[in-house]
């Protein structure tokens, strides 16, 4: 028989293989983009976190600091440094460096498109050590598989996904963890490791306002169910004390922990554990009764004090209110009403409830089990994933980005759940007792019901197995710069007209060039192209992006002293009706004008661009207005060619384009991608003569001028 210790040492060895297996499945299930496509940075945001990366390695840490970018957001510029959370680049950039110390000669572009699949290993260990917490090593290993592939964490960590998510889903759990830890414990030590940590989340994510407050709402709620200990006061304590200060090293963040509304509650929570504290103490030295006035009175002066402070310092500009984009997470209607460039992202839209079914599968029937289970013990690291699973639901309810926080949560609870089904079913049988008088009347489980019990279980596991490889291959895998289609027999095709494009543009144009987009595709022009912008995903001006919606709205005649005004030199759009690419700019055009409209409403109405019968149309039936905005003459000039001249299919609205070409008068067409996917216009210069632009062509071409030249305007330029 082997001791118990050799058991342990086999337990431990069996554990430490079985995470190092889950960890390279982690990892495998990341690479299908890079064995399917090439090494490449995915989507939109990330383009700019490698050029910001590029800068840090090959400039210094401290010209990162005060990098202005004067190709961003033309003619304004943007002090990129200033505006980061720079905890991404501080990342791939310390670990090029360590790399290079020893010699090793890696590219930053690789270091910057394996960061996310390789944090995924450490998302995986915080998984197992969280869960082990809450019941034991088995569970901790199914939620260290769990985390390792479900879909809702692996849509922002595949290869190439360089995004600020890639490492914030491991500092969010780790940081969960030490939290739990350090009030199971009292330890001030984890304490301040959970500083550390959070200064590291608050580095790399703006979602850090999430752990803001959810470790006070933790500690609020112990507090209120009778659990207020020297633990809870230590570890909350040492943590908001240490973690504000080092958040504030932050530039970005700089004094926000102490002047904005969504940081209050962690400072309420911290002068309430201060509060209690006192009365603890000094209940120790006066009666019983003295004490119930004392505290009485102290209640009602101090809260009274806290909230006419709260309330001057906000009313008084030292307090910034609660921002749109939180307001937007409580009151849903609130971003369309007010801020639709908040509402105009796809991915701050209500998920569907098959999304649920798509990043979770199985883990969202297992994990109500899960919470349940954690409610029949209820210790006080329980309560914290209790107040975890409720607020992650109800925010990804609001917003599908948030899925990616509720699926640490979906995991954990899941891995208790599962495992508590093994245990009671795949577990030893009690052992009889010695004296059968006294047994109880208890009837043993068949070994059939056993069986088919676990059977049933391993079947849906080897389901979401199944699963989770299929959505990671299909629908998360893509770099979205590079599309790929399946012919009629199977074969794929490789769709790259987005470097097309971009490559034209850096080959074929001044390197003064600015270049006119709507603001999605401002990052990968800036990143592949190498030249200015307008507006990029930054988002941080919405009276530029305005600008750029009322020029792609106006007519030619309203639009080009529009561009003028701003030097624009090209206008790029994105057309997918040939390829049936729904997410093209003729799709987005609704958003445009909103946007526009919130600003000048006077000028740009929205229900102009629907016919008399409330249509979005795009064929001959379309309104006059969509007709002659410059949207919809870029998107369809010259389609009709590609049909012998009769009136082209539109196959990402399902709907015919209109009958004849639009013509444009300001722009010549320069560039169209293979797949007509890209165009690129380029602005005409003034008229030599002083004529209108459509009076010089309209002479070019031998036609007749007309009595009354579009003029230029001055109520369409911009001020």
């Amino acid at each position: 028989m082997a001791t118990l210790e050799t058991r342990q040492n086999v337990a431990s060895l069996l554990r430490m293989v079985i995470l190092f297996l889950i960890a390279v499945a982690a990892v495998s299930s990341r690479l299908f983009s890079v064995v399917r496509y090439e090494s490449i940075i995915h989507e939109f945001d990330p383009w700019f976190n490698f050029r910001a990366t590029k800068v840090l390695t090959q400039d210094g840490y401290y010209r990162f600091w005060n990098w202005f970018d004067p190709t961003a957001w033309y003619p304004l510029g943007r002090a990129a440094g200033g505006t980061v959370f720079p905890g991404l680049m501080v990342t791939s950039g310390t670990l090029y460096n360590i790399l290079h110390f020893f010699h090793v000669p890696v590219n930053i572009r690789d270091i910057c498109v394996m960061l996310a699949p390789m944090f995924s290993v450490l998302t995986v260990l915080a998984a197992y050590l969280f869960t082990s917490m809450m019941k034991d090593d088995a569970a901790g290993l199914l939620a260290a598989l769990f985390i390792g592939i479900a879909p809702g964490y692996i849509s922002r960590s595949v290869a190439g996904s360089y995004d600020n998510e890639a490492i914030a889903i491991f500092l969010l759990l780790f940081t969960f963890y030490l939290w739990v830890r350090s009030v199971r414990d009292g330890s001030m030590l984890f304490g301040m490791l959970t500083a550390l940590s959070y200064f590291y989340m608050v580095a790399a994510w703006g979602g850090y306002v999430f752990i803001t407050n959810m470790i006070p709402l933790h500690a609020l709620v112990l507090v209120l169910m009778g659990r207020f200990s020297e633990r809870l006061y230590v570890a909350y304590s040492s943590f908001y004390a240490i973690g504000t200060l080092a958040s504030m090293q932050i530039p970005f963040v700089g004094f926000q922990p102490v002047r904005t509304s969504e940081h209050m509650a962690a400072l309420g929570v911290f002068g309430l554990l201060q509060l209690i504290a006192l009365t603890e103490t000094v209940r120790r030295y006066v009666s019983s009764a003295q004490f119930k006035v004392l505290v009485r009175a102290s209640v009602a002066v101090l809260a009274l004090a806290a909230f006419a402070a709260l309330v001057a310092l906000t009313y008084a500009g030292y307090i910034a209110p609660w921002t749109g984009r939180f307001y937007s997470l409580w009151d849903t209607s609130y971003a369309k009403k007010h801020i639709p460039i908040i509402a105009s992202v796809s991915e701050h839209q209500p998920p569907a409830w098959s999304t649920y079914f798509l990043d979770l599968h199985c883990l969202a029937l297992l994990f109500p089990a899960g919470l349940f289970f954690l409610f029949q013990e209820l210790r006080d690291e329980h309560v914290f994933v209790v107040i975890y699973a409720v607020m992650a639901s109800y925010f990804s309810g609001v917003m599908v980005r948030l899925i990616l926080t509720l699926t640490p949560c979906v995991c954990v609870c899941a891995a208790v759940a599962a495992s508590t089904l093994i245990d009671t079913y795949a577990g030893p049988s009690p052992a009889a007792p010695k004296r059968a008088e006294r047994a109880p009347r208890t009837k043993r489980m068949p070994i059939e019901s056993r069986c088919l019990v676990i059977g049933c279980l391993m079947l849906v596991l080897e389901l979401f197995v199944l699963h989770c490889t299929m959505i990671t291959s299909m629908a998360y895998s893509s770099p979205s710069v590079v599309l790929a289609s399946q012919q009629s027999d199977g074969s794929s095709v490789i769709i790259d007209d987005f470097r097309e494009a971009y490559y034209w543009l850096r080959e074929n144009t001044p390197q003064d060039a600015k270049v006119m987009s709507w603001w999605d595709y401002g990052y990968q022009i800036a990143g592949f192209a190498d030249r200015t912008t307008l507006v990029d995903n930054n988002t941080w001006n919405n009276t530029h992006i305005a600008t750029v919606g009322k020029a792609m709205a106006s007519p030619e005649e309203r639009a080009y002293p529009i561009l003028r005004q701003h030097d624009v030199d090209y206008v790029l759009i994105i057309f997918g009706g040939l390829l049936g690419y729904s997410g093209d700019d003729l799709n987005k055009f609704l958003w445009m004008i909103r946007i526009s409209q919130g600003l000048w409403p006077d000028e740009i109405k929205e229900h102009k661009f629907f016919t008399p019968s409330g249509e979005y149309r795009v064929d001959d039936e379309a309104s006059p207005t969509m007709r002659e905005s410059l949207m919809y003459k870029m998107t369809y000039h010259r389609y009709n060619e590609l049909f012998g001249g009769q009136a082209g299919m539109d196959r990402a609205r399902n709907s015919r384009g209109p009958s004849t070409s639009p013509q444009l008068a300001t722009l010549d067409e320069v560039f169209t991608s293979e797949n007509w996917l890209v165009r690129i216009y380029q602005v005409k210069k003034e008229d030599a003569l002083g004529r209108s632009l459509s009076a010089a062509q309209a002479f070019d071409q031998g036609q007749p001028l007309r009595s009354a030249p579009f003029p230029i305007h001055a109520d369409a330029i911009v001020p």
